[in-house]
């Protein structure tokens, strides 16, 4: 048998991701919360909400939070490429492409991971591989319009 008396389950869903897009910056806490409050109660068995401790509701994220997890998303670069004794430092203006391309209103910032891969490190391992960096060197990546620039 399974015993759940010492066990948080956690559970996540976008139901109200619309209502939070919508009312982000239009009303207050109280007010959303109400709004999302109606809509689970439209969707699920009072039975079911009746067992559900606390409801969190998660804000869309601002352009300081995707900065930050641009931030995260490089430092483990940084890592991977320290073990080749490789440096890399991007400019302000190529973090925020990154963010820009990264960031999805309805998805948040999980295309940015993908984005990194495809725009920065696919680039980057083929100049790598090339021997357009040797160990030591500092890579600078740069947004110039749509494209990014290595030096």
């Amino acid at each position: 048998t399974v015993d759940f008396r010492n066990a948080v389950v956690i559970m996540t869903s976008n139901l109200g991701s619309p209502i939070i897009r919508e009312l982000a910056g239009e009303v207050n806490e109280q007010e959303m919360r109400r709004a999302v409050t109606d809509l689970l109660q439209r969707e699920f068995l009072p039975e079911f909400l009746n067992r559900i401790d606390e409801v969190v509701i998660f804000h869309p994220l601002t352009r300081d939070h995707i900065a930050a997890i641009v931030e995260l998303q490089l430092a483990d670069l940084r890592r991977r490429l320290a073990e080749r004794r490789l440096a890399i430092e991007l400019t302000d203006a190529a973090k925020a492409r990154l963010a820009d391309e990264g960031y999805d209103p309805v998805y948040g910032a999980r295309p940015l991971r993908r984005v990194i891969q495809h725009r920065i490190e696919n680039p980057l391992s083929l100049r790598i591989l090339e021997g357009a960096y040797p160990e030591g060197h500092t890579v600078t990546v740069d947004a110039e319009g749509a494209e990014f620039t290595f030096s």
